[in-house]
């Protein structure tokens, strides 16, 4: 069987990673993904398409339209289409694959946010794709063909809270933009904090000159690689969003969520498309029960004093409590089931 995979993002990748235990080796893999997860080689690794933010996209689009046409050329010889995330790229990708391949079967896994913003992409998700894999029990209500899978996370994250006093944790993301905004507030937060250690999570991704030139002054903090181990023996943690809060809310790591956007990009994200919330575990939360998880700092409120207090108000007891009720919301893993739908009548 050849399959061909689009998963641009590095969360895409942890969760392409754990599906393929489950795949046989005879599969073959092309297309774009990371080239660390498999011996297959990919077309373009997910470092060649990362981007940050709107101006970014916009200065890349022709060189994506350019991806996109190479890869529809290499759909020819695949058995199977598998799209993950990332629908600014994969939707317009699955029409051109579905014109030009009508009878290939196309699996999109882990569906764009249609609840949050642009609820018309279902309409096409729908054409052009023939089974949608959502990881959340409240996004299926929105389709007619979409299944619940189960979510990844689930089946990733192997460590679990153990309330260790005395060290909190800092994770200001895995992006230029992110990291550089962030760090200088969380230096001085350490030394605010000087009696506890400090944990500084890093991408495994990073090169050492993008370490040196992103983070600055690191002296003072342990450098961890392994955010699961980290967040769960650490008493707090301070995140920047994306996947890794609702990593540390499965581990049930009290935390705080801290983010500073490109103004251009939280102009739109809350103007235009209306977001409220950017926490994953607290939009979960808040559709499942109407309640949330933790609180959530956002650009000119992300300062040390803030952050401090954070960390000595929030109430632990209640943070474990809506974190099993966020788990067992979930319920369970996807990645056997995806790995089941793939590989089915091949």
């Amino acid at each position: 069987m050849k399959l061909l995979v689009s998963a641009l993002e590095p969360s895409s990748n942890l969760h392409l990673k754990e599906m393929l235990k489950y795949i046989s080796d005879d599969v073959e893999l092309v297309g774009i993904f990371d080239k660390n997860i498999t011996q297959h080689k990919p077309l373009y690794d997910i470092s060649d398409m990362a981007i940050m933010g709107v101006v970014d996209a916009i200065k890349k689009i022709r060189w994506f339209f350019k991806v996109a046409n190479e890869l529809v050329e290499l759909a020819k010889d695949v058995d199977k289409i598998l799209l993950m995330d990332g629908s600014g790229f994969n939707l317009p990708l699955a029409k051109k694959l579905k014109k030009a391949y009508p009878q290939k079967e196309i699996i999109y896994y882990i569906l764009p946010q249609v609840w949050a913003s642009r609820p018309k992409r279902v309409e096409k998700l729908e054409k052009y794709c023939d089974k949608l894999l959502g990881i959340l029990p409240f996004e299926i209500e929105y389709y007619n063909k979409a299944q619940y899978v189960g979510h990844p996370l689930l089946d990733e994250i192997t460590s679990h809270y153990e309330a260790k006093s005395g060290t909190i944790t800092y994770m200001p993301g895995s992006r230029k933009a992110e990291i550089t905004k962030l760090m200088p507030i969380f230096r001085e937060l350490k030394k605010q904090l000087k009696e506890k250690k400090a944990i500084l999570v890093i991408p495994k991704t990073l090169s050492q000159d993008k370490i040196d030139n992103w983070y600055g002054d690191i002296s003072g903090f342990e450098l961890s690689y392994d955010a699961q181990t980290s967040l769960a023996q650490s008493e707090f943690a301070f995140v920047c969003s994306g996947t890794a809060t609702l990593e540390a809310a499965l581990i049930g790591t009290p935390f705080t969520l801290a983010y500073i956007a490109k103004k251009i990009d939280f102009f739109i994200g809350t103007k235009i498309f209306g977001i409220k919330q950017i926490g994953l575990a607290n939009i979960f939360l808040t559709r499942y029960n109407n309640t949330t998880l933790h609180n959530e700092l956002l650009q000119e409120d992300v300062t040390v004093e803030n952050l401090l207090k954070e960390y000595q108000n929030t109430n632990k007891e209640l943070f474990a409590q809506k974190a099993k009720e966020l788990r067992d919301y979930l319920s369970h893993g996807s990645s056997k089931n995806v790995a089941d739908i793939i590989c089915k009548e091949v």
